[in-house]
């Protein structure tokens, strides 16, 4: 069985950080792991789009659309954006935190964070027949506040570590808090470790 997570944001958000550590993880649990980054990784402010497989005998590290056991969301029109790769049981995992597109930048266009969450409320309030067939309904669309997360880390800058954290301590992803942490440590430089894994802790207790 492959479970397949598909993580999204803009550039400067350390989506590619963030999936190198969900593969360092899911290693460290004894998965095999292919993945790969689709579009924007070279320009700060676009969208950046990172695919992880994890299981065994997986032949291609990109999700098919449709296919996503959960999207992992830095930024709400981002999450809009990918949100036809997301499986019939699937479920998102969402910042509320808005950044402003190049596009809105410009004037050409107004950016409504919450009118995207409105729309992944309204697109998952309608179950599949598969979804309903789950034992254990709920949490399709889970909304975490940034301001939150940043009041509990204090810095804006590890958002991604610490969306992490939220999503292993609702038990979203197949490793352990314990996998994570370890490739926390292998992977961050060490003058951000501890600004990390307290970035990581504080997306748990905000989960409890």
């Amino acid at each position: 069985m492959i479970f397949n997570c598909l993580i999204t944001g803009v550039g400067g958000q350390g989506i590619v950080l963030l999936s190198r550590i969900m593969g360092a993880a899911a290693i460290a649990g004894g998965f095999d792991v292919r993945g790969a980054e689709t579009t924007g990784i070279a320009r700060r402010g676009a969208s950046v789009i990172s695919h992880i497989r994890i299981g065994q005998g997986i032949q291609s590290p990109l999700i098919p659309r449709g296919k996503a056991d959960i999207i992992v969301a830095l930024e709400p029109a981002e999450a809009v954006r990918v949100h036809t790769y997301l499986s019939p049981t699937g479920r998102i995992l969402v910042l509320d935190w808005g950044i402003m597109p190049e596009s809105g930048i410009s004037g050409e266009k107004k950016y409504n964070p919450a009118g995207m969450l409105a729309f992944l409320k309204s697109y998952l309030s309608h179950p599949s027949e598969e979804r309903l067939t789950q034992k254990e309904g709920g949490d399709w669309l889970t909304v975490v506040s940034g301001e939150g997360l940043i009041k509990k880390c204090g810095n804006a800058g590890v958002l991604n570590t610490a969306l992490l954290g939220t999503a292993v301590e609702k038990k979203f992803l197949p490793f352990t808090a314990e996998n994570a942490l370890a490739a926390i440590r292998e992977l961050i430089p060490p003058e951000y470790l501890e600004l990390n894994i307290r970035a990581f802790n504080s997306g748990r207790e905000l989960a409890r």
